[in-house]
C-alpha cells in the first residue's frame, strides 16, 4: 500500500470566489519547499521511498457538472482498485462529493470526519445542488454513509440545522468543542478538511473568512488523535489569490503531510 496524492483543480462550484483550482500546485510547492523538511511529527520520513506518490492533477480544465465528477470518480476508483489510499487536494469542497462517494462504495460502513466552518448541507445553493455548499447533503441522502461528524462549525442557519437533524449529523460547533477529544469511529474513516475551519489568523488564504475558528494545532490534534482507521482524506478550499506570502499553502502542506503519516500508520500491512 502507498498513498496516492491526487490534485483536483476545480472551483466552478464555488458560491463566492474562484481561485481554489490553483491550490493543488501551490500545496505541492509548499510540501517540497526547502523551508521545511519531510518529516511528520510522528517521526515518519515522508521522503522515504514507498510511502506516497504524486499522481498529478485530474484533467478537469473545461469540465463542469457531472462530467467533472465522472473524471474525478474514475481517477479515485483507479487508485483504490490498486490497493492505494487516496489523499486529494482541492479545489473547492464540491470535489469531496465524488471522492467520498467512491470511498463509500469501496468501504462499506464509511464514517466521515468533516472539519469545516460550514456544514455544507444545503439542499440547493444558488440553484446548484452540487455546489461546494452541498456535498454532504448529497452524500447523506445516498444512504451509503454510516456516520457524519462535523467539527468547527460556526455558521449554522435554520435550513442547515434542519438538514443536520434530517440526516442525523453529529455537529461539534466551534462554541463547544468539549467532546472532540473523545471522538471514536467504528469502521473505516474518511477525513475531509476545509481550510476555512481554521481561524483566518492561521489560514487567511481562503475564500470565506469565518473568524473564531480552530488553530492549526487544534486541526493537527484532530488528525493525530481521532480514533479509527483512516482510509482516505482531502484538503480543500485553499485560495492562492488570497494567500499572502503563501502562508496558508504552508499550513495546507503541513496538514497534508500529517494526513499522509496517519494514512501510512493506519494502513501498514
Amino acid at each position: 500500500m502507498t498513498i496516492s496524492l491526487l490534485g483536483l483543480p476545480q472551483d466552478n462550484n464555488s458560491s463566492y470566489l474562484t481561485g481554489p483550482a490553483l491550490a493543488p500546485a501551490r500545496i505541492r510547492e509548499a510540501i517540497r519547499s526547502d523551508s521545511a523538511n519531510m518529516f511528520a511529527e510522528t517521526g515518519l520520513d515522508l521522503a522515504a521511498n514507498g510511502i506516497w506518490s504524486d499522481h498529478g492533477d485530474v484533467a478537469l480544465s473545461g469540465l463542469s457538472g457531472q462530467a467533472a465528477f465522472d473524471a474525478i470518480q474514475t481517477a479515485v476508483t483507479s487508485e483504490i482498485s490498486k490497493g492505494q489510499r487516496v489523499l486529494s487536494l482541492g479545489g473547492d469542497h464540491s470535489v469531496a462529493y465524488p471522492v467520498i462517494a467512491v470511498h463509500a462504495k469501496s468501504y462499506p460502513g464509511l464514517n466521515i470526519l468533516h472539519i469545516d466552518a460550514h456544514p455544507d448541507l444545503y439542499d440547493n445553493m444558488l440553484n446548484n445542488p452540487f455546489s461546494h455548499a452541498s456535498p454532504f447533503a448529497r452524500l447523506m441522502e445516498s444512504g451509503q454513509v454510516a456516520r457524519l461528524v462535523q467539527v468547527g462549525i460556526r455558521t449554522l442557519n435554520d435550513h442547515q440545522r434542519a438538514q443536520a437533524e434530517r440526516f442525523n449529523v453529529e455537529i461539534h460547533e466551534m462554541r463547544d468543542l468539549s467532546g472532540v477529544t473523545e471522538l471514536t469511529f467504528d469502521g473505516p474513516l474518511y477525513l475531509t478538511l476545509d481550510l476555512d475551519a481554521l481561524d483566518p489568523a492561521f489560514a487567511p488564504g481562503v475564500s470565506h473568512f469565518e473568524p473564531g475558528g480552530l488553530s492549526t494545532r487544534q486541526a493537527l490534534d484532530l488528525i493525530h488523535h481521532a480514533k479509527g482507521k483512516l482510509i482516505g482524506a482531502d484538503v480543500v478550499e485553499l485560495n492562492p489569490v488570497r494567500d499572502p506570502y503563501g502562508m496558508t499553502a504552508m499550513v495546507a502542506a503541513k496538514l497534508t503531510k500529517e494526513l499522509m503519516a496517519r494514512l501510512y500508520s493506519d494502513n501498514r500491512c
